[in-house]
C-alpha cells in the first residue's frame, strides 16, 4: 500500500500539477474493489458533489481499535481523493485518527491551492466521516472499559 511518505516524493518528482493530478487519478484506480452492497445510503458521504461511499471495519484492541477503511467514488479524481485520505488514516488506531489533521498533508502536497471549492469540500466531508466513525470507536471504548469497572 502506498504511503504519504511515497505521495509526496512522487510529487517532489512531479513538478507539473497535470502530472499529479493524472497520479492521484492512478491512485483511485489502485482501490481495492467495492462491494456494490456497499453502495448505500448508510455508506454514502453527504456533502460531496461527487457519489462517495465509505466503509470502516475495527480490528486489534478493544481500548483502542484499529480501523481500516474501504470507499469508491463515481469519479476519478475524487477516488484519488479518497485513496489519500486512506493513506492519511486507515489502520491506524482510532485515537491517532481523531488527532490527525488531514488539512496538514494536502498542505505538504500543495493540493490545497489545486483542488476546486466543491472538491475541497468534499474532501473535508470524507475526513468528517472518517473522524466520525473513529470518534464513535473512542466512544465505545472508553464506555466499555467503564463498564468494566
Amino acid at each position: 500500500m502506498n504511503t504519504i511518505e511515497t505521495l509526496l516524493a512522487d510529487f517532489e518528482i512531479l513538478d507539473d500539477w497535470e502530472d499529479r493530478y493524472r497520479h492521484v487519478i492512478e491512485l483511485g484506480r489502485e482501490l481495492p474493489p467495492f462491494e456494490d452492497a456497499a453502495r448505500n445510503d448508510a455508506n454514502k458521504v453527504r456533502g460531496c458533489a461527487s457519489q462517495v461511499w465509505i466503509t470502516s471495519r475495527q480490528s486489534g484492541p478493544p481500548d483502542d481499535p484499529v480501523i481500516s477503511f474501504s470507499g469508491d467514488s463515481d469519479a476519478l479524481i475524487v477516488k484519488g481523493l479518497i485513496a489519500i485520505a486512506f493513506m492519511i488514516y486507515s489502520g491506524k488506531p482510532a485515537s491517532e485518527i481523531v488527532t490527525t489533521d488531514a488539512g496538514e498533508v494536502l498542505g505538504k502536497l500543495g493540493l490545497s491551492g489545486h483542488l476546486t471549492q466543491q472538491r475541497s469540500n468534499g474532501f473535508a466531508s470524507m475526513i468528517q466521516r472518517i473522524k466520525s466513525d473513529a470518534q464513535q470507536a473512542v466512544q465505545a471504548s472508553s464506555s466499555a472499559g467503564s463498564a468494566g469497572r
